[in-house]
């Protein structure tokens, strides 16, 4: 007997690949395996009921505390792509990696998902599930569906499937952030309205302070309370979605280069990026700042792409720990018009003076402003040198067209 594992949502692209997979690829037997990242209750109902109706085999898998691991490892490489938190697509491989071990528990020949032939998933998924043996099979993107193709199949086949939001957006929700996208929103001119908003209010007048603790740029306490990762990132997502903060209505480009519109929420996410890269500023040097940039773009790129086990990630991660073991402390965070903006930090690490850098104080330790002097001097020599170059290059240029008549301007 043939058996494939499905990546099961209940929603409508994987409902209706349980049986393409039957019917079209002749497998036996279809199992279909969800996998928790911090998903509303709701939808493990929607699978389950789903899952039953189908007669489907059906596992779930909690992944929830190695997925906020990752993404507390995020935070330290201040990860984001093209301006919003990875979400969606650090919790692919993690989803990835636990559809798989299922899938050879279970002595499955084949592994599949719902992924279209357009997006990024498709990629992350494969790029986990092509290292093992089975057959990776994509029912969606190798049959050509479009959605409307898939709601007359799930009509014709009576399945019972309702697709999210009446079949009219894809959503796409983990514990770090939450995606909305299709019908009207891929209308960039289409202006949204607050009912594609579920965890963040609209921004109001109200105002409040918290602190956050981090140790080894790991965030650790709220307000002087520790959390375990996930508990730490769901309380944050409630408080700071309370203020609006963290929305994104972006053009987002994929790997395959088309580009979309997309629409994010992720509060916990966005406090904990800004308050975590205001303490950087407070403890490292401006030589640390400057290159760990570049080496947090590129965790970043690979974390996009769900490539997060790359050789790469290993090497930029020494250099990321070399870095966040100085990187404890506290931030104040103020929940501002939806905005969660750093207004204090505080480290013993940090490579700061009060007393150097205050305008009331004479010197700079040993330093007198005097000696600045010098240095203010050989500020900008170069350039001095290279703009007198210039123009004196350009007033022989001048004499040369004024003496050979070239430049006169007269008629001839």
């Amino acid at each position: 007997m043939t058996r494939v594992a499905l990546a099961f949502s209940g929603g409508l692209d994987t409902t209706v690949c349980v049986p393409l997979l039957e019917e079209e690829y002749g497998y036996d037997d279809v199992i279909g395996v969800t996998v928790d990242v911090g998903q509303p209750a709701e939808e493990f109902d929607e699978a389950e009921e789903t899952a039953e109706a189908l007669g489907l085999d059906h596992y779930v898998v909690d992944a929830r505390a190695e997925f906020a691991q990752l993404c507390l490892e995020s935070v330290r490489a201040n990860a984001t792509y093209q301006g919003y938190p990875l979400g969606t697509a650090l919790a692919r491989p993690v989803i990835a990696d636990a559809i798989l071990e299922v899938a050879e528990e279970q002595d499955c020949t084949g592994i599949a998902h719902g992924c279209t032939g357009k997006g990024n998933d498709q990629l992350r998924f494969e790029a986990v599930w092509r290292s093992s043996d089975l057959e990776v099979i994509a029912p969606v993107r190798e049959l050509g569906l479009t959605r409307e193709w898939e709601k007359e199949y799930a009509a014709e086949k009576d399945l019972p499937v309702e697709g999210g939001s009446g079949g009219d957006w894809s959503i796409d929700t983990n514990i770090w952030s939450r995606s909305v996208e299709g019908d009207d929103l891929e209308d960039p001119n289409y202006v949204p309205s607050t009912e594609i908003y579920a965890w963040t209010e609209d921004p109001s007048d109200e105002t409040e302070e918290i602190e956050i603790s981090f140790e080894n740029g790991y965030p650790v306490a709220v307000d002087g309370k520790e959390y375990e990762p996930v508990a730490l990132i769901e309380h944050l997502n409630e408080l700071a979605g309370s203020y609006g903060v963290g929305r994104t209505d972006m053009m987002e480009d994929r790997m395959l280069g088309l580009k979309v519109r997309e629409n994010y929420e992720h509060p916990g996410a966005t406090t904990l990026l800004n308050a975590h890269e205001a303490l950087e500023g407070l403890v490292l040097t401006q030589e640390e700042r400057q290159f760990k940039q570049q080496i947090d773009q590129q965790w970043s790129q690979k974390g996009y792409e769900g490539l997060i086990d790359a050789p790469l990630v290993s090497a930029l991660e020494s250099f990321i720990d070399e870095t966040q073991q100085r990187v404890t402390g506290t931030v104040t965070i103020r929940f501002e018009g939806g905005q969660a903006r750093p207004v204090a930090r505080d480290s013993t690490f940090a490579a700061y003076s009060a007393e150097h850098a205050s305008f009331d104080t004479e010197t700079v330790g040993e330093i007198k402003q005097e000696d600045a002097t010098g240095v203010a001097k050989y500020h900008g020599f170069q350039r001095r040198l290279a703009n007198e170059a210039i123009a004196a290059n350009a007033d022989d240029e001048a004499v040369e067209l004024a003496t050979d008549g070239s430049g006169t301007g007269d008629d001839q």
